[in-house]
């Protein structure tokens, strides 16, 4: 939990830094603070093993302030900070589309320094005045403040369910729990949770409740009952346990797992069959006698369903399925081969391509593929040809290391306003696998632009489809039934980005896909090794909403039927 709340901190300072106008601390406090969100490990272990310097972009100045955050809740330097600025204005800086040298110019030319004062003077068009503005930055801005009251509300997965997960090892120590889950829409893998649910079985819930109240992460305690507890943690979303009778867990955990729409639909079928469906178990309506409830496969049994995975249970014809025995089977994390789309130092990524492959090898890969950004990307220091090819000896390199598993060269290459390719064919023909991936001039129609890349016959993937990012960035327009069509009839893959603040493309286009016969890949976009270890568990929940099974998914062929097929 501490890694987050610290690399929200270290985000917080180099905004406030740059909007002083310091020069190099802002790019520092950053990397150190994407190096703590990938980071996989408890920060409070690697110190006590005094092995903060081990993180990448973690020098002695940054780890004192880690210590200091450890040792004392707070970082001063940060606390003078907060000083020296109005108490809203690190909000205003989160907005999408502002940066801190923007919000500098709004505060000292018009005062603004919250997110309703700078919604009310851009419906006001006041914005349009200052330089360095203008009309369309105005509407992106109202567009911006839209995305950021989103993300206040919810909670991206990939920062929710590592604090989910520390919660449920903290209590899993207590010998009191029997049994304990996670539930909400963090178990149907939904891309941002409103809040954290847990339940647990137990014939002593006392011991649990004053465990779960007292964690060091726990900022506010809302309610502490003998069967239910509420809390905000310091991350900023509010957590609860429930304590649930062990005949009950089963009928507790489909209730409160959701979503609401699979559960009316699910009483609905109780009632005609005569019975009643709540969190406490399934009874006969006349008798009032418990027919299930202490297993969820029971509950859907009795009621005549095969069971239904959590992340299907939106009503999106989920039921019927169930009623006619037709649910698929969905890909599981341990049907992944292989991960094709990853970043090294060669460009944005914080690990080398030797440490890279050395964490793939450990994950039981077959396959990777090292894919670094071609040289448009100046931003993330992409890859002109000469430093291409000096890459490909250290893969080379690394392969003759790593027998066991198969390192393909790769590139994620940038699509043109005109829909070419940054590299050239030439280059192009000589990497196994090609993304094709859209990054600029995102505030038009790609869709032509698209096309024209899956045209390319090196292409191999599209890269996170439609550009979005959640509470930063919506999709740009592209008409996605099209794409779906030249994927097909071309041959290539759509992506599906594990990122969390991305999952591109998302649970509802992944069926869409599907249902258009196009095959998908499922990928991390990992910038670390951290990244590359946790993010598949994100892609492979994003699939398994959109009914994805093992034969929608290239990346889960063994190796050898894996480069038949993209060869081809």
């Amino acid at each position: 939990m501490k890694n987050l709340e610290i690399a929200k901190l270290f985000y917080e300072m180099a905004d406030l830094l740059e909007m002083k106008g310091v020069d190099w601390k802002p790019a520092a406090f950053r990397r150190a603070a994407r190096s703590l969100e990938a980071l996989s490990e408890d920060i409070e272990t690697v110190a006590q093993k005094n092995r903060l310097h081990e993180i990448p972009g973690v020098g002695d100045r940054l780890a004192s302030k880690i210590i200091e955050y450890l040792a004392t809740g707070k970082i001063d330097e940060r606390e003078k900070l907060l000083k020296s600025v109005p108490k809203e204005i690190t909000q205003l800086m989160q907005v999408p589309g502002l940066g801190p040298k923007k919000v500098k110019v709004l505060f000292q030319k018009l005062g603004i320094h919250s997110v309703e004062q700078l919604q009310q003077a851009a419906k006001e068009h006041k914005l349009v005045k200052l330089a360095g503005f203008g009309e369309k930055t105005e509407q992106n801005i109202l567009r911006g403040i839209t995305l950021f009251k989103t993300g206040q509300e919810r909670m991206l997965l990939g920062r929710a369910h590592p604090l989910a997960q520390s919660i449920v090892e903290r209590l899993q120590k207590r010998r009191e729990v029997k049994q304990i889950a996670i539930a909400g829409s963090m178990r149907r893998m939904s891309q941002a949770v409103g809040d954290i649910d847990i339940l647990v079985t137990s014939n002593k819930p006392g011991p649990i409740m004053d465990t779960f109240t007292t964690l060091p992460e726990v900022k506010a305690v809302l309610a502490k009952g003998s069967t239910k507890s509420t809390v905000i943690l310091n991350a900023g979303i509010q957590a609860d346990v429930r304590v649930i009778p062990e005949e009950s867990f089963g009928a507790a955990l489909q209730y409160f797992t959701g979503s609401k729409d699979h559960n009316i639909a699910l009483r609905n079928i109780a009632i005609r069959k005569g019975y009643k469906l709540s969190e406490y178990g399934l009874f006969d309506k006349k008798t009032g006698r418990t027919v299930a409830g202490s297993t969820e496969e029971g509950v859907y049994k009795k009621l005549g369903l095969s069971y239904v995975e959590p992340e299907m249970r939106e009503n999106r014809g989920e039921i019927e399925h169930a009623q006619r025995r037709k649910l698929p089977c969905l890909v599981t994390k341990a049907d992944i081969k292989g991960d094709l789309h990853m970043h090294t130092t060669y460009s944005d990524g914080e690990h080398s391509v030797r440490e890279m492959v050395t964490a793939a090898a450990a994950l039981g890969y077959e396959y990777i593929a090292i894919t670094d950004h071609s040289p448009l990307q100046r931003i993330a220091h992409g890859v002109e040809e000469a430093r291409l090819r000096k890459q490909w000896k250290e893969i080379d390199k690394a392969q003759e290391e790593f027998p066991q598993i198969r390192v393909l060269k790769g590139s994620e290459v940038d699509v043109k306003a005109d829909g070419s390719l940054d590299y050239p064919d030439r280059i192009l023909k000589e990497l196994d696998v090609v993304i094709a991936s859209v990054h600029l001039g995102q505030s038009h129609d790609n869709t032509d632009r698209i096309l024209r890349a899956l045209d390319n016959r090196y292409v191999t993937l599209l890269g996170h489809p439609t550009g979005k990012r959640y509470g930063l960035r919506e999709s740009y327009q592209v008409d996605l039934l099209r794409v779906y069509n030249a994927a097909h009839d071309a041959g290539k893959f759509l992506e599906v980005d594990g990122q969390p603040e991305r999952t591109d493309l998302s649970d509802t286009a992944v069926r869409e896909a599907i249902d258009a016969g196009v095959k998908l890949t499922i990928d991390t976009d990992a910038h670390s090794v951290e990244q590359l270890q946790r993010y598949m568990y994100y892609g492979v929940g994003t699939a398994r909403r959109g009914w994805a099974t093992t034969t929608d998914i290239v990346n889960t062929l063994p190796l050898k039927k894996f480069e038949k097929i993209i060869a081809r």
